[in-house]
């Protein structure tokens, strides 16, 4: 008997679109609506959620809104997440694979990562790319693609904010860099430096709606959020800015910000934002940004490549180290050839960022 399945079985092994994959689609369509149409209320209701939960806070634990903000906006990444929001791109973006000739199961991992975890997008879809068979060099596409995406909701919801404030048009701004990098990075990646790739359409597609409930999701996703400002935002800005504090006395750090500051005029984004994002936390520098905004004018094309750049997997931290270290675990790649994969799909932010602010600003400034 042949071991390759008919058309046919594989039509009754695929999984069926699910209730909660139909509200997922729902709440897609109803986001680009929203973006499209009515932008500037999408950024003042996630403004006025971090307000309405600052007045309480403020006294007793932050000074600045940022802490807060991160905290509210992995409670909507994970509440949509629940909703299906995840599985419904999946549902959208999967297909789109198998006409580039890559294995479908490359593009789960940066689809997984939009509404913003990378830790997680490598734990969880990761181990997906090695079940489907998945070659080297289309994980390492992968990692890179991954890398495009913004590593927490928070930096995503801010910067939707900051644009708001310049008059930036959002929505075809989040169509080219969020979306269309996840179909044109495998591909210029399959054409130049990872060219081993087949066409593998999954039999089977991975679901990742959890099924806890709703009040057990939104206080777990608080929790989660308090982690994320106390656990890694606070101590990675602690370690480095106090090297770079260290580094300043020693009068080392001044020539190093002065090129890193050259590299962001060059690509047109705002340097302050641009630095912090790199170096400390994406979601900490775009929450500096939108107080700047509060207090000065900032020309809207450095917002824009600022947008750009925040909307990706840095800090360097997680380029050289948490990154190697779960996809090195969790697939066929050393940490060594996670680590250069990152560095590609960070090299590829960095000029899709000067592609997007120093020539199509133009198209996007009201």
């Amino acid at each position: 008997m042949s071991s390759l399945k008919s058309e046919a079985e594989k039509q009754t092994q695929s999984r069926s679109l699910a209730k909660v994959e139909i509200l997922g689609l729902v709440l897609v369509i109803a986001s680009m609506l929203g973006l499209l149409f009515i932008p500037e209320t999408v950024a003042g209701v996630f403004n006025a959620m971090v307000d309405g939960a600052f007045r309480s806070f403020q006294n007793f634990i932050f000074e600045g809104k940022v802490g807060i903000a991160i905290i509210v906006s992995v409670i909507i990444g994970r509440v949509l997440e629940r909703l299906g929001f995840t599985d419904a791109l999946i549902r959208i973006f999967v297909p789109v694979m198998k006409h580039l000739g890559i294995n479908s199961a490359v593009i789960i991992p940066p689809i997984y990562n939009i509404i913003g975890d990378s830790n997680a997008a490598g734990r969880i879809a990761g181990p997906i790319l090695s079940k489907a068979k998945a070659t080297k060099d289309e994980q390492k596409i992968a990692v890179a693609t991954t890398v495009q995406s913004q590593q927490t909701l928070a930096t995503f919801m801010l910067g939707l904010a900051a644009m708001a404030m310049v008059g930036i048009n959002i929505f075809p701004v989040i169509v080219l860099v969020i979306f269309v990098p996840v179909i044109l990075t495998p591909l210029l990646l399959r054409f130049t430096i990872y060219r081993d790739t087949k066409k593998v359409e999954l039999e089977e597609l991975p679901k990742f709606t959890p099924n806890t409930p709703a009040l057990t999701t939104i206080f777990g996703a608080a929790k989660e959020g308090a982690e994320l400002v106390f656990l890694l935002v606070v101590p990675a800005g602690a370690v480095v800015l106090g090297l770079i504090g260290g580094l300043e006395y020693l009068g080392i750090w001044g020539p190093i910000n002065a090129w890193i500051t050259n590299l962001m005029g060059a690509i047109s984004v705002h340097p302050e934002t641009g630095i912090m994002a790199i170096m400390v936390s994406p979601t900490l520098a775009i929450g500096m940004l939108v107080s700047t905004l509060q207090e000065a004018a900032v020309e809207p094309r450095l917002v824009l490549g600022a947008f750009v750049v925040i909307c990706s997997c840095f800090p360097l931290q997680i380029i050289f180290g948490q990154i190697p270290a779960i996809w090195g675990q969790v697939t066929d790649l050393t940490e060594a050839e996670a680590m250069k994969a990152a560095i590609v799909g960070s090299i590829i932010r960095l000029v899709t960022a000067g592609l997007v602010a120093g020539f199509l600003a133009p198209l996007f400034i009201k």
